[in-house]
């Protein structure tokens, strides 16, 4: 019997290389995202796939909105065997300079939101005796970086908030909680990103696909391990912030500065943080493209 997966922020980047991905694999799928015209895209792409597929316009920073989500899926297909929880914004700004109510959705869209999928769906799975969450978090989970406070802030949360549930779950054998925790991926969320810094943002790199990230998405979702890194930049940072915690601080800033900040002007915008940009969407933000040199 086909799986039931449910992909929040389905739409776009890491989220739609996943349902790419479980599409592929004869999966059934509802894709939940913000933006009707790229769900459309996103679910076109997946059915010329051979899948099923549910979309649901659904904002997940709302109280009500991951009990939609699971309300929708169960009306549609009658089960959830998967659920990833990959709705993510991104900010770059000083705490000082962020708005109130950019770090404010970036917290509930980051954190709260899949704390609030996890209440929502996880009844369902008691009640069906198995079920497995996926979240989407970040290397910067793990480690810290400057001008990106509120995105940090959230994955380190989000990671902390995995840990404890799993361990909530651990009366329940078929229950699994699992995260995923990519470094730099190329999707288009920095295009999309609010930023109050004054320059324009780049990902740091080493950058990978989203396809990478999807891949592991599936195998974690499928196999025993609970917490799964993609790229090579957590062989470095990692460490780096454990054993040197103060050459981890200069190394960062010097690193976010020379390549993580363009030195040309960009104005302030609040991005996609706060309401939907409609595009078709896509996986990639063509940051593979870029070549590893201090930008101009």
């Amino acid at each position: 019997m086909p799986q039931v997966v449910v992909i929040t922020g389905g739409s776009r980047g890491i989220g739609r290389a996943t349902a790419l991905r479980f599409a592929r694999a004869g999966a059934r799928l509802v894709l939940v995202a913000r933006d009707d015209e790229a769900l459309a895209s996103a679910a076109a792409e997946c059915r010329a796939r051979g899948a099923e597929v549910q979309t649901a316009s659904i904002d997940l920073a709302r109280a009500d909105g991951p009990r939609r989500a699971v309300d929708l899926a169960l009306m549609r297909f009658g089960r959830i065997d998967v659920w990833v929880a990959s709705a993510s914004v991104f900010s770059y700004g000083s705490v000082e300079d962020t708005p109130d109510e950019v770090r404010d959705r970036v917290i509930e869209t980051n954190l709260t939101g899949h704390m609030r999928a996890a209440r929502a769906v996880i009844p369902h799975f008691r009640a069906a005796g198995r079920g497995t969450i996926v979240f989407v978090g970040s290397l910067y989970a793990q480690v810290a970086g400057p001008y990106v406070s509120s995105y940090v802030a959230a994955k380190h949360g989000l990671l902390g908030f995995t840990r404890s549930l799993r361990q909530e779950m651990l009366a329940h054998r078929g229950i699994r909680v699992k995260i995923v925790l990519p470094a730099s991926i190329d999707t288009p969320i920095y295009q999309r990103a609010a930023n109050s810094t004054g320059r324009t943002p780049f990902p740091l790199p080493p950058v990978v696909s989203a396809d990478r990230v999807a891949r592991a998405i599936v195998r974690v979702a499928r196999g025993p391990r609970h917490e799964v890194g993609v790229g090579a930049a957590q062989f470095v940072t990692r460490p780096l912030q454990f054993f040197a915690p103060r050459v981890y601080d200069r190394f960062i800033r010097a690193l976010q500065h020379a390549l993580g900040l363009r030195r040309r002007p960009a104005a302030a915008t609040t991005g996609a943080v706060l309401t939907p940009q409609h595009d078709p969407g896509a996986v990639s933000g063509g940051w593979s493209r870029i070549p590893l040199r201090r930008p101009r």
